[in-house]
């Protein structure tokens, strides 16, 4: 099901009139009078701005990818009349008649991530008027609620932006009256026959899109993908699904997985999402290396000493250590998040920005990635820890995990990638669980200055006279450039000092939450920060032997204290490699 036909999508017919695509992205022609010409806008959603808004990638949020055309429906093609193949002029004239509409679809509504992420996300595109005209929400769930329990239930996590204050209470009555829900299982396909009636009973015969956003566990996306793909399909317009990680717990069951909604959805239906890659700092990597000439030249082996990937968090399980145990920090963490960010940091210039070629270019990454050894990792789980007179529990202590379980809650690994633009250079991952602060940030540690004159200043630290440069993903979204400057005085003494990018100083509107562009680029069918199944691919190959290993020899975690900074062994695992973690020693 690689390739869906349809009257919308790009292709020939046998009539006079034939649409040519002169770039990616096209839109559908319009005839005034005898003349047949080709709008700069499809007018597939209007927005209630004034102003001309755009994806992530640049493009006219309103252009049509030639990839999915209106059509995104397994189903829709059944739908396509062998009398409207021939002639498209019938189907230009009839999408000229029909107006849009969007449904979004929250599968598992009832859930934590759909009541703090989801619904308050597509409130915030609803309140800053990126979401269409007509559109509406419907949540779907097993459990019994009826339509004004579930706007009950949103309007307790429904934010307004700090500094967008005005008409907050009038917006958020405007957006849960187009909230509904539909009570069904999630593997009967008659439950969402009916949700489809419902569906249909809203979008009274305009041109339907469909949203569908899985926010259940994995064991059940098949099961809906199924029921939602032969019951509830737009039959006239696209059908999109949002996939949740985790995608598999290795690299057989995520093929399997690929598939299996593979057999119900074309490739360019499925949108895996990754919320890191939604964050507004790793949006900004690309940009900062990409636009700025001061730093395109040094990103080689040439000039960077060691990338570091740091990922932490200053709680633990917390009541989920069911699921966690299930996974560990290298499946939730390191295998999607940090990888993701490796990707896209240490890729080659895209030949643009369309998604296909950024995604391209990020799989050559991946496949150039030397296998992970097992030396080159440390893993570890906390321990209770008791300060100030407070106690902290240990993983294990935790009700829902296994006592002698040897689930990872901490690992670092050096990663290294095999082309000639990074030979050489270690790549530093490390992500944790009740560790001593909450951070994730990017650390780019550049080579000492050759015969640095200076050097006497330093003593023998000449790591202290290393440029490094910091992107913080979170907390307090900052850039920063440690460089070394002269102490003001009489003497020579010099100082290590930051040219800081502070976000919340320099940029005083709030920041959107990821889920907000990730839904914005699925509903305008922007893939650029979603993952392709090759490059999932690549991810689980990369990890699945080490995962193996670590299993099969029944690898004991070093356990480290509950609000520690983590295991002994990630300090030699970074000495091996002649590099310390930025992190330990910079506050900023």
């Amino acid at each position: 099901m690689a390739t869906h036909l349809s009257p919308y999508s790009s292709t020939k017919f046998s009539s006079s009139h034939e649409i040519k695509a002169v770039s990616r992205f096209v839109v559908l022609p319009r005839k005034i009078g005898s003349l047949t010409r080709v709008p700069q806008y499809h007018p597939r959603i209007r927005t209630r701005k004034q102003f001309q808004l755009k994806s992530t990638n640049g493009h006219p949020l309103n252009a049509v990818s030639l990839q999915d055309g209106l059509d995104g429906s397994p189903l829709a093609r059944e739908h396509v009349r062998p009398q409207d193949r021939e002639d498209s002029s019938v189907f230009v004239s009839e999408a000229e008649k029909l107006e849009s509409t969007l449904s979004i679809t929250v599968v598992g509504a009832s859930g934590d991530l759909a009541k703090k992420k989801i619904f308050p996300a597509l409130f915030a595109l609803y309140y800053e008027d990126f979401l269409p005209e007509d559109f509406r929400v419907f949540g779907y769930a097993r459990t019994e609620m009826t339509d004004e329990e579930l706007r009950n239930m949103i309007s307790k996590t429904l934010t307004c932006r700090i500094d967008q204050r005005e008409n907050c209470e009038d917006k958020m009555d405007q957006f849960l009256k187009r909230c509904y829900y539909h009570a069904g299982q999630y593997n009967s396909e008659e439950d969402f026959s009916k949700l489809d009636d419902k569906l249909n009973e809203k979008e009274v015969g305009k041109l339907s899109n469909r949203l569908f956003y899985l926010s259940i566990p994995p064991n059940i996306f098949v099961d809906v993908v199924r029921c939602a793909s032969l019951r509830a399909s737009s039959t006239k317009g696209w059908t999109r699904v949002i996939v949740e990680k985790p995608f598999g717990r290795d690299l057989e069951s995520s093929r399997q997985l690929t598939r299996c909604l593979k057999h119900y959805l074309a490739e360019d239906q499925i949108f895996r999402i990754d919320h890191y890659l939604g964050k507004e700092l790793v949006e900004n990597l690309s940009v900062l290396r990409f636009s700025n000439l001061v730093f395109e030249p040094l990103w080689s082996r040439n000039y960077i000493r060691s990338v570091q990937l740091i990922f932490s968090e200053d709680f633990g399980t917390e009541g989920r250590g069911g699921y966690f145990d299930n996974y560990g920090i290298i499946r939730d963490i390191m295998q999607n998040h940090l990888l993701q960010i490796l990707a896209l940091f240490a890729m080659e210039t895209p030949v643009s920005l369309d998604a296909e070629d950024v995604r391209n270019e990020k799989v050559k990454v991946l496949r150039s990635m030397k296998q992970l050894e097992l030396e080159n990792v440390i893993v570890g789980q906390y321990k209770g820890h008791s300060k100030g007179g407070k106690s902290f529990p240990g993983y294990t202590d935790d009700q829902t995990v296994p006592k002698d379980s040897l689930t990872p809650t901490f690992a670092a690994a050096a990663l290294f990638i095999n082309n000639s633009r990074w030979d050489g250079v270690p790549f530093l991952m490390k992500a944790g669980k009740a560790l001593h602060t909450r951070r994730a940030e990017v650390r780019v540690q550049f080579r000492h200055v050759p015969g640095n004159l200076y050097r006497r200043n330093f003593g023998t630290d000449l790591d202290k006279a290393t440029n490094e440069l910091v992107l913080r993903v979170q907390p307090d979204e900052a850039i920063y450039l440690k460089i070394n400057n002269k102490v003001p005085g009489l003497g020579m003494r010099l100082d290590r000092s930051e040219l800081n990018l502070l976000y919340r100083a320099r940029y005083p509107r709030e920041i959107p939450d990821a889920y907000e562009r990730l839904l914005l680029d699925a509903i305008e069918g922007e893939r650029r920060l979603f993952i392709r199944s090759d490059e999932l691919d690549a991810a689980w190959a990369l990890f699945t032997p080490l995962l193996e290993e670590l299993e099969e020899k029944k690898i004991v975690p070093e356990f480290y204290p509950y609000g520690s900074r983590g295991p002994v062994g990630a300090h030699y695992l970074a000495a091996k490699h002649n590099v310390r973690w930025g992190d330990l020693t910079d506050d900023s």
